[in-house]
């Protein structure tokens, strides 16, 4: 039969011989800071704190002996009287000392989980990029700012997506901090231009857009997006780059374009189509329909949907079923699927950078972004 936990009463005696005073004192701290333990000790640790706690209170063992088959009873019993004729005051020193050791070993603990997660990259600021079980984790890392994507941040995933290409993970994922994946793009990107910089301002957002997008086509291993929360912008249209999308049933997919005077990116405006049907690409890409994770996935843009309250826990217990399998393996069967459409995917993605270029130059975009935030203002 299996020891049932031993439950340690809660016994505050008053005592009153002065040359006590002290010695009680730390005893009853000590018993205040073992309520305040987090992590159970254990049973026999338990019990010595039992037997200790039986002896400074009461003395050497005067309990009549259990029965052989009050197992709970008898284990509680043998360990109060293995304490001897140990006298009160030791009793009570001992218990101090150990209450004292399991309050250390488990600051010590917080103190290990507090420090860097196991794995971590160094060099980022607005991502939180790991190493572990075979899986490169890229987290965006915004989430004051629904992670919304910044100059900074663009660089970032760039710099992660080349490590994560070139070491020894079998599998990367994409994934959000807080209750947001990404809200996009950080609409501040365009807010602190100067006069007379506007035309620098498009050609380097269109570069830099350019090479972004290129890194997750290239991408040479699979890539997973794991969407814990809502997605906008940009972070939706790469979805149609990624291997296999993941939602949780709180997320939620749009790409306004159309109402920030802007155009599709990401390759959208011929992986969409291919992906869920010209008419249904349209409703997203030109007239901004929001789509739940069920109809994300019911026209093809999400794998699976998960329930938020167990999403993290099956995701990742699939993922790490995933980054078991043969690497190489992996990798060779990805550029199978994808190999014979770099090119044009390649293409698309230029094609697209340039008509953004011209629409940030237009005043059609400006207004738009003027109008965007003067509502956000009014909020």
């Amino acid at each position: 039969r299996r020891t049932q936990a031993v439950h340690i009463p809660a016994i505050h005696l008053h005592m009153t011989a002065a040359t006590m005073q002290v010695t009680q004192k730390d005893f009853e701290k000590a018993q205040e800071q073992l309520k305040l333990l987090k992590k159970d000790p254990g049973n026999e640790t338990k019990l010595k704190l039992y037997a200790l706690f039986k002896q400074a209170t009461e003395g050497p063992c005067n309990a009549p002996k259990p029965g052989m088959l009050d197992f709970v009873k008898k284990a509680k019993w043998d360990a109060w009287n293995s304490l001897g004729n140990l006298s009160q005051d030791n009793a009570r020193q001992k218990y101090a000392e150990l209450v004292s050791s399991l309050v250390s070993a488990e600051s010590a603990s917080q103190k290990k989980d507090a420090s860097p997660e196991e794995g971590r990259h160094d060099g980022y600021e607005t991502l939180i990029v790991t190493t572990k079980n075979n899986i490169t984790k890229i987290m965006f890392n915004r989430p004051d700012r629904k992670n919304a994507i910044s100059h900074q941040m663009y660089r970032e995933i760039i710099k992660a997506l080349e490590e994560a290409g070139k070491n020894d993970s079998t599998i990367a994922v994409i994934t959000g901090n807080g209750d947001y994946y990404s809200s996009g793009n950080d609409l501040s990107n365009f807010t602190s231009i100067r006069s007379g910089e506007v035309e620098k301002m498009a050609k380097d957002g269109a570069v830099l857009l350019k090479e972004f997008v290129g890194h997750f086509i290239d991408f040479p291993k699979p890539l997973i997006a794991v969407v814990n929360g809502p997605a906008i912008g940009i972070c939706v249209t790469l979805l149609g780059l990624c291997d296999i999308v993941y939602a949780s049933d709180r997320a939620t997919f749009q790409s306004p374009f159309s109402q920030l005077g802007q155009s599709p990116e990401g390759c959208s405006s011929y992986l969409f189509p291919k992906i869920m049907g010209l008419a249904k690409a349209s409703e997203m890409l030109l007239f901004n329909k929001k789509l739940t994770a069920a109809e994300a996935c019911a026209q093809g843009l999400v794998t699976e949907v998960f329930p938020d309250n167990s999403f993290q826990k099956e995701v990742w217990a699939r993922l790490e079923a995933y980054a078991s399998l043969p690497k190489n393996s992996l990798a060779v069967s990805k550029q199978l699927l994808r190999s014979i459409e770099k090119e044009k995917l390649h293409a698309v993605n230029s094609k697209e950078c340039d008509v953004l270029m011209e629409r940030w130059l237009s005043d059609e975009f400006v207004n738009a972004i003027v109008s965007f935030f003067q509502k956000k203002s009014k909020l």
